[in-house]
């Protein structure tokens, strides 16, 4: 016979009032504005570089913390380089692995047992996911996205709009063969 009772409407045992604890301290210690939606759930956005925001949502079970943060939607051609990708860099990450959801999304995930779920290890958990999908964002871009960087280059040039937020794609898809915004 199957438990169908929902973990969140139980009462919490002491090990998952204590990850809820930690998580709140780390987001409160790095000064991240979180949601709470549910009595086990929270979301935060990770603040970066190249990818500017990474939301996460934390699920506190009955035995581990779950955490999911999306990185980019579902490449729009290559998958198989992007996936291939992902998954040789999965075998050099610390803490969390990339993830697809049923519609090619890419996650990365992470589960800890309740007991590891400290301030430290949250808090290295983090800085692991921020590390990763930062650095990971323009790589996944060039991989699965380079046909849509393109033409968004080339309608910018014709237009002579900034092209500042794609400056990071001129040398690998060699964005200059369809010209430079002081040409364009």
């Amino acid at each position: 016979m199957t438990d169908s009772r929902d973990p969140a409407d139980e009462p919490l045992s002491d090990e998952r009032v204590r990850a809820l604890a930690a998580l709140r301290q780390v987001f409160t210690d790095n000064e991240l504005e979180h949601d709470e939606i549910s009595p086990t759930s929270l979301t935060v956005e990770l603040p970066g570089e190249k990818k500017l925001k990474t939301p996460c949502r934390f699920d506190v079970g009955r035995h581990a913390l779950e955490l999911h943060a999306f990185v980019c939607r579902r490449p729009d051609e290559n998958f198989e380089g992007v996936y291939r990708w992902l998954l040789e860099r999965n075998m050099k990450m610390y803490a969390v692995a990339f993830a697809l959801d049923g519609v090619g999304d890419i996650y990365l995930d992470a589960r800890l047992p309740l007991a590891a779920a400290t301030v430290e290890e949250i808090d290295r958990l983090l800085g692991s996911v921020l590390e990763y999908s930062d650095g990971s964002f323009n790589t996944i871009l060039e991989l699965g996205f380079a046909s849509s960087i393109r033409k968004e280059w080339e309608w910018r040039v014709s237009r002579g709009e900034p092209t500042r937020n794609l400056e990071a794609f001129r040398g690998p898809l060699r964005l200059d063969e369809l010209g430079s915004p002081e040409e364009g």
